[in-house]
């Protein structure tokens, strides 16, 4: 009897609960055990554990909205879906409590995005023709790039438009919903099929074992035809007597090909990208045509071009490539393709190519912007000024795409060179975190990186600048700098009559203190917001580009602050900062004995040594700052 007991427990876990007063589960969790028990199970920290986790729950609700027409289960039976999924956890891995390790509360699981609960409620949210088009993209099988690609684009706009009021916990949140109603109701293999778990909810159950093998008779069937053609090559350039020198550059651009396409091809999560051929490329831009130019930098020039299939997008092309540089193009499509979210530019694919006549290629294929980038509004050829709710849409947008960098994606990204340039509007004003060239990868549990200062002058961070420390915050002072120009339509650095240069941060800090924040709004703002609303913005602004590390706050504290009532918390006193020779910076740290001030030289702290200053670095101190 017994045994027989721990077989109904096995087999029907909600039965338990059920009889404890609380209703069983109606999430059939069975449909991801079969799923799970036909894939490999590699080792994971805890944090991939917890996103699989995540997935594979949002990959049960598809399947139970499209048996019942409903998002999410009640929740009286929410304790009763948990020790569901604990028990197919348990079977995978030991020890490892769902909620406690994960952070998930137990109603989270019966909450969602803006009240929406069943597939009438969504359908009554988003259009009709949107929908449409997600039906067209997706129906069809997603386990190759090209169609994956195309099915995640054209749910991005759902989000963005749609679906952007608050959500519950971070289970069945609004940057979920696309994707559970597309598995469920716009692909017809349903969120079960292998294809669509891997593209829509990042799920891979394809077996490694007939991966491995497929791999190995690939690699060996190219080693033995290297073999033999290296062997003719040899031959050919031995009959020549070396007279050939051409051969000898075109084999060395096949190494340099095979080597940058190995590691493009390992690239985690770069399975939904598309290779682009050189020609493909050429035609989209109409060779390059100087008219189709958008953009400058000094990596090269950004393109508009019109795709095959009439799709329009924006193509960076590096210039001064050499097979020395390959690794830095290889690192700016890692980060970009192992990032998904609304409020980051999306990488559609990339192009190496190299031909005796116009050299090394390599070009990044993205979504057209096509309201170009937010320093074009602000300080650009475009005459209208934004408004305050574009203002408001973009600030959000933008503190949310930093957010998952920081805490969604993993491991976390730090972006580096966060500017005005680099925030991107689509045809909506939805802000885009664009150019992840400088962005660097954070272990998880390194409290800071010491790495070579690279950004913009007047973004960077005093700590990042003065001693190389890196940290997320580092971009929380850039978000901040570039959040004050979106409120007052100035330049990070100032410039006044007599040419010495200030910052925007200090300018703003000392309306501040004055308690004239809303003085720092730009003037002639069109649709202006309530001045409590705004005046909250100028404060978060401040905080936010504090020149000491620990008074700025996290980017997810940042968003939770624009977008709701929270108090914001007090800004501390900041060092004063002074636009001054040598002998005005005398004058003014005699009294204290120290003080930071901004010379030519970068933000830097004196002290008055003897007779005269000097600086933390004069006195000996490490590149790790004080």
């Amino acid at each position: 009897m017994y045994p027989f007991l721990l077989i109904l427990l096995f087999l029907f876990p909600s039965m338990s609960s059920a009889q404890n007063g609380t209703a069983p589960c109606p999430l059939d969790f069975n449909a991801l055990r079969q799923l799970v028990q036909s894939s490999p199970q590699p080792k994971l920290d805890n944090n991939t554990k917890c996103q699989y986790i995540l997935q594979g729950l949002r990959l049960v609700q598809s399947e139970y909205l499209r048996r019942t027409g409903s998002f999410l289960p009640s929740l009286d039976s929410a304790e009763s879906c948990w020790a569901s999924y604990q028990t197919l956890v348990n079977e995978l891995v030991h020890d490892f409590d769902i909620r406690r390790i994960c952070g998930f509360e137990t109603s989270w699981i019966a909450e969602g995005c803006m009240n929406i609960t069943t597939r009438a409620g969504f359908e009554s949210v988003v259009p009709p023709s949107k929908i449409s088009d997600v039906v067209a993209a997706c129906n069809q099988s997603l386990e190759n790039s090209a169609p994956c690609a195309s099915c995640t684009t054209s749910m991005s706009t759902l989000q963005a438009s749609y679906l952007t009021g608050r959500s519950v916990g971070n289970l069945s949140d609004c940057t979920a919903y696309p994707s559970i109603y597309a598995a469920a109701f716009a692909n017809q293999f349903g969120p079960t099929d292998k294809g669509t778990a891997k593209c829509l909810f990042s799920l891979d159950f394809t077996s490694s074992k007939s991966n491995r093998k497929q791999r190995k008779i690939v690699i060996s069937v190219v080693v033995v035809g290297c073999g033999i053609g290296l062997l003719i090559c040899c031959g050919v350039f031995w009959y020549l007597r070396r007279k050939n020198d051409q051969f000898r550059k075109e084999r060395r651009i096949v190494r340099t090909e095979t080597s940058l396409d190995s590691g493009l091809e390992s690239i985690s999560g770069s399975t939904t990208l598309i290779r682009f051929t050189f020609d493909d490329i050429k035609e989209a831009t109409k060779n390059f045509s100087r008219v189709n130019i958008i953009g400058r930098g000094g990596y090269g020039n950004v393109y508009k071009g019109v795709l095959a299939d009439g799709s329009e997008v924006a193509l960076k092309r590096f210039k001064n490539c050499s097979a020395a540089g390959d690794v830095s193009f290889a690192h700016e499509v890692e980060v970009i393709a192992s990032v998904r979210h609304v409020n980051l530019v999306g990488l559609r694919g990339y192009c190496t190519a190299t031909t005796p006549f116009e050299g090394h290629q390599r070009i990044i294929v993205c979504d057209l912007m096509k309201n170009g980038s937010l320093h074009d509004h602000l300080f650009g050829s475009v005459a209208k000024k934004l408004s305050w709710p574009i203002r408001q849409q973009i600030a959000l947008g933008t503190a949310r795409g930093l957010a998952y960098l920081h805490y969604g994606a993993q491991p976390a990204i730090i972006h580096r060179d966060i500017k005005a340039n680099n925030i991107l509007l689509d045809d909506g004003f939805e802000a885009k975190v664009a150019d992840f060239g400088l962005a660097k990868f954070a272990p998880e549990g390194v409290t800071h990186l010491s790495t070579r200062v690279a950004g913009t002058m007047g973004y960077v961070a005093p700590e990042y600048a003065l001693y190389g420390q890196l940290t997320e915050r580092s971009d929380v002072y850039s978000f901040g700098v570039v959040l004050l120009e979106l409120l007052s339509g100035k330049k990070a650095i100032l410039a006044y009559s007599d040419s010495q240069p200030s910052l925007v941060a200090d300018w703003a800090w000392a309306l501040v203190r004055k308690g004239r924040a809303i003085d720092v709004i730009e003037e002639g703002m069109p649709e202006l917001g309530p001045p409590e609303v705004m005046e909250k913005y100028v404060l978060i602004a401040v905080l936010c580009s504090h020149p000491q590390l620990y008074a700025r706050p996290t980017m997810d504290q940042v968003v939770k602050l624009l977008d709701s009532d929270l108090p914001l918390p007090v800004i501390p006193e900041r060092p004063i900062p002074i636009i001054a020779d040598i002998d005005d910076i005398e004058k003014s740290v005699s009294s204290s004995g120290s003080g930071h001030f901004f010379t030519s030289a970068g933000y830097q702290p004196y002290k008055l040594q003897g007779d005269g200053l000097s600086t933390p670095k004069e006195e000996g101190e490490s590149s790790h700052g004080r």
